[in-house]
């Protein structure tokens, strides 16, 4: 891994290409000041942001746009006001909000308090957030008013809803909000398919070092404008908004996902940037071409997906649709940003998941953690200054000085990762081993498959048999003997599933992870 030095050279060169314009100079002393006054930390960033551009939209959603300035005063209200309720530096906030202003001001004004934060999966029922809130040791909750029931019941001290920190942010002060500089603890759930989701804590999500890649790799520039419609609760939105606050740029957010107004968000405001995970590209795809077209998406320089498998097909039909601006980002919650695949690498070999970042080290490694060659399948691990620092309730993924993503996968001759599923998801059928990704993305390539996927199931004979789970295009009539055959004249015998069930929808999580453990429940 690059020294210190090297590391903050790096960064400097891609921040500059990012973000250096022609500036007033009277702007950049006000932006000087303020991230003096405030530290380096996300509220310094913003007040610095906001010191250039006070009447620049911060963000635009569900209820119009706010600026730079409004939503400064605005967070110093629902400072005031959580302050007034005792919370502070030595508190735990966990924010339960969708992808709106509530969010942002409700994570501004705790970053300006100095708290740390834990960010609360949208999906929870009532008794896995209580869990949560317990584990994580979370004293103060502020919610959108749809969660109240189940916040009401999470065991937290401290509940503030969404209409009364609007309030909170309505009111106004002629005192300034003192700055803490505390840079609190963020913590970002795994969105992991089993058990309780796992606290990944992490001193700051905007670090430099976590700046570095995404910025060296994916053309984002300040002042763009970007709809974020990945969640913002997981890393891969909430990064995507910390840099464009920073940059002054414009968030552009729609609380609930849909995939027309997500076009038509990006031709009204003219968007740079669109940040998505899989399973969003796919529905947009739905949309079919007619619809597709009314919608001017020329100003698109990039589309940056993360937070689950992408896949060839996915890959290919988005980059035929949209053209050479997609990014395929691989990493996780724990080892951060981990490779990079372009429209080069995505053009020339659309599975891939890309090359590593600048900054990370990327090895696989067989079980006695030997390195092994091109095109050997072994375990991912990977080393960068952006790893988390541990999970909250102690421990962490294996470490041997890299960090094991919990992928198995293999490099080519040309330096290109490849991901052939997870560790534990390896299926042994007849002495065999299985991966369901291979299996999985052959489905997909079926001009009557929309999504697949693959489990193993127990059997006598063999140990296990493949189970595939399959959704239909609309009006298609793939039947079961067409699937087999499908694979049967592709790939080996053994990679035949034995059953294929037709389901409406396949279970995922909310950034579009494949829910296995719900599938190998059906009977």
């Amino acid at each position: 891994m690059a020294t210190s030095p090297q590391r903050a050279v790096a960064a400097a060169s891609a921040l500059a290409r990012a973000a250096l314009r022609p500036e007033r100079p009277d702007r950049m002393v006000r932006a000087m000041a303020a991230m003096a006054a405030w530290g380096p930390t996300m509220a310094g960033g913003i007040a610095a942001a906001t010191a250039r551009y006070p009447t620049a939209a911060a963000l635009i959603d569900d209820d119009g746009s706010l600026t730079y300035g409004d939503l400064w005063v605005a967070t110093d209200g629902v400072a005031r006001g959580l302050r007034a309720r005792g919370v502070g530096p030595t508190s735990t906030v966990g924010i339960l909000a969708r992808n709106h202003r509530g969010f942002v001001t409700s994570v501004v004004a705790a970053a300006k308090l100095g708290t740390d934060i834990v960010y609360l999966n949208t999906g929870f029922a009532g008794p896995q957030l209580a869990d949560v809130v317990t584990h994580e040791g979370i004293d103060t909750v502020l919610h959108d008013d749809e969660f109240a029931a189940i916040v009401d019941g999470s065991g937290a001290p401290v509940t503030v809803g969404g209409s009364e920190l609007a309030a909170l942010g309505a009111e106004r002060s002629y005192l300034p909000l003192v700055p803490t500089r505390r840079a609190g603890r963020m913590v970002i759930l795994t969105s992991g398919t089993t058990g309780r989701p796992k606290g990944a804590a992490r001193t700051s999500v905007g670090g430099v070092d976590a700046l570095t890649p995404l910025l060296s790799t994916v053309p984002i520039r300040a002042r763009d404008t970007v709809v974020i419609v990945a969640p913002l609760f997981h890393a891969w939105g909430l990064v995507h908004l910390g840099v464009g606050l920073g940059m002054s740029s414009t968030a552009v957010l729609q609380a609930q996902f849909d995939p027309e107004r997500v076009l038509a968000a990006i031709a009204e405001h003219r968007a740079a940037g669109l940040v998505v995970v899989p399973v969003m590209l796919q529905r947009i795809l739905a949309l079919g071409g007619e619809v597709i077209a009314r919608y001017d998406t020329s100003s698109l320089r990039y589309i940056a997906s993360s937070g689950s498998a992408l896949g060839a097909t996915l890959a290919t039909a988005v980059i035929r649709r949209f053209g050479p601006i997609l990014y395929n980002i691989y990493g996780s919650t724990e080892v951060s940003l981990a490779t990079v695949a372009g429209p080069a690498d995505l053009q020339a070999a659309p599975a891939t998941a890309g090359r590593p970042a600048p900054g990370s080290v990327v090895r696989i490694l067989d079980a006695d953690g030997r390195e092994l060659g091109p095109d050997e399948v072994g375990r991912v691990f990977v080393g960068n200054q952006s790893r988390f620092e541990g999970y909250t309730g102690g421990g962490g993924k294996e470490d041997i000085g890299l960090l094991s993503s919990g992928d198995l996968g293999h490099f080519d001759r040309r330096g290109r990762l490849f991901i052939d599923g997870r560790d534990d998801d390896m299926i042994v059928s007849g002495g065999e081993n299985v991966f369901p990704a291979e299996v999985e993305d052959l489905l997909a390539t079926h001009p009557s498959v929309a999504e697949a996927a693959v489990i193993g199931v127990a059997d006598e004979e063999f140990g296990q048999r493949l189970k595939a789970f399959v959704v239909r295009r609309p009006g298609a009539k793939l039947t079961e003997r067409q699937v087999k055959e499908h694979v049967r004249s592709h790939l080996a015998r053994y990679k035949v599933p034995g059953t294929v069930v037709f389901v409406d929808a396949l279970p995922r999580t909310t950034t579009g992870k494949l829910r296995r453990l719900d599938l190998s429940r059906d009977p």
